[in-house]
């Protein structure tokens, strides 16, 4: 399993309790964004869902959510507007700020486009903004019930067939919505921003990419999104438009290593939480994921605890080797080293001792297959052979060692 989801909520602009999805890497996460939905959508329609995932796959946790009144989440959708919608957004933000890491990315669909180019003023830590379909003035979207509008501004309210759904629209969403220049935001963004549109989008034409792009100042970039309809409907087209995210906001991230702390003196491996033995492992500045497989309840995320000491074996044999032959200047071709680990009883191991047989009971056996390319000298494999015997690894495996062990709070 590649990511994980965790199902979260918090109160939103109106007080309502908001529905999310935070979908979270299982190896060490690059860095947090947050995806809005389309007007009238949910976080769970398939291109939010499949954007989502593979940014998470690309090690970008995503926290998707509903805004207010639509989907899961609670509130009145008839008192919302593109305002509150800004709002929610901000207080997603804030959420991970509080409980992960504030977000460095935010990527909006549609109208979501437009509310991510106007909320990242408001939002410090943000680096990076993809608006995919989005269009160039908020009040496009009242394209969408213009049958309608005459009612709205009469009556103060109308019932609007958006999808097959009913909502309420109120006058107050369609003044909201006048007051929102997306491409004057966008003039004064001061994010790297990417705008990807389908050049046969029907919903929100391409020319409102045009404008946006337009308007906005470098760093500024465009992606094409040909063939694709305005949901994204195919996965090959959610796919490539998340490919494209995760390679170009990549420019704008730390890179993966500056935001990893020595870990001190010695191993730390610590719980990340999103599996029962998903582990992070941390050794100087390098970041590894120790896990279990799915047969026992993990993630299957990273090698199991004996995988690693198996590694370790076959490591300091290569080393070990290669040491041995460059001080000897010994023309030895490429080596590679297979270890296998069972744990076997011991009147079954013919390696072992007499002694060793007779006391019976189970024990671990690493079984080591070394191979060297280009070698056809029996006398110089016998050699070698006594040569990885004395890797270190192998001596402390042989001489057992003593585990000294404390626990704090």
């Amino acid at each position: 399993m590649d990511f994980t989801t965790q199902r979260l909520d918090f109160d939103g602009s109106h007080g309502a309790k908001l529905a999310a999805r935070l979908d979270m890497p299982v190896t060490p996460v690059r860095a947090y964004a947050i995806f809005a939905h389309c007007f009238t959508c949910s976080k769970d329609l398939h291109a939010s869902r499949a954007i989502s995932s593979c940014l998470a796959r690309a090690g970008i946790a995503v926290l998707r959510f509903d805004f207010t009144g639509l989907g899961s989440s609670g509130g009145d959708f008839a008192s919302t507007n593109f305002s509150s919608n800004i709002e929610d957004l901000v207080i997603a933000a804030d959420h991970l700020r509080k409980n992960f890491a504030a977000p460095s990315i935010l990527i909006g669909h549609s109208l979501g486009g437009a509310a991510v180019i106007a909320a990242a003023s408001q939002i410090d830590e943000v680096r990076a903004v993809a608006t995919i379909g989005a269009p160039a003035d908020a009040e496009h979207v009242a394209h969408n019930f213009a049958a309608d509008i005459d009612e709205i501004e009469t009556k103060g309210e109308a019932q609007v067939e958006l999808a097959g759904r009913t909502f309420s629209i109120r006058k107050q969403f369609l003044d909201d919505l006048k007051k929102t220049s997306v491409t004057e935001r966008a003039a004064t963004l001061g994010k790297a921003l990417l705008v990807l549109h389908s050049p046969v989008d029907a919903t929100v034409d391409i020319d409102n990419a045009a404008q946006i792009y337009t308007a906005a100042r470098h760093p500024k970039s465009f992606i094409s999104l040909d063939k694709a309809d305005h949901l994204l409907a195919r996965a090959k087209d959610a796919d490539f438009a998340a490919n494209m995210i995760a390679a170009w906001s990549a420019r704008y991230l730390d890179p993966v290593d500056a935001s990893v702390q020595e870990a001190g003196e010695g191993v730390v491996v610590s719980e990340t939480g999103l599996g029962k033995f998903h582990n992070t492992v941390q050794a100087g500045r390098h970041r590894l994921i120790a896990d279990e497989p799915e047969s026992v309840g993990g993630l299957d995320a990273g090698p199991t605890p004996y995988g690693y000491l198996a590694t370790a074996l076959g490591a300091c044999t290569n080393m070990t080797i290669r040491m041995y032959a460059d001080f000897k200047k010994l023309d030895v071709g490429a080596i590679s080293v297979r270890v296998r680990h069972d744990k076997i009883h011991a009147a079954d191991c013919e390696e072992c001792t007499h002694e060793e047989r007779e006391a019976g009971g189970k024990i671990d056996r690493f079984e080591r297959e070394i191979t060297v390319e280009g070698l056809n000298d029996p006398d110089l494999a016998d050699k070698l052979l006594s040569i990885a015997d004395k890797c270190p690894v192998h001596r402390t495996l042989e001489a057992g060692a003593k585990v000294a062990t404390k626990i704090g709070g």
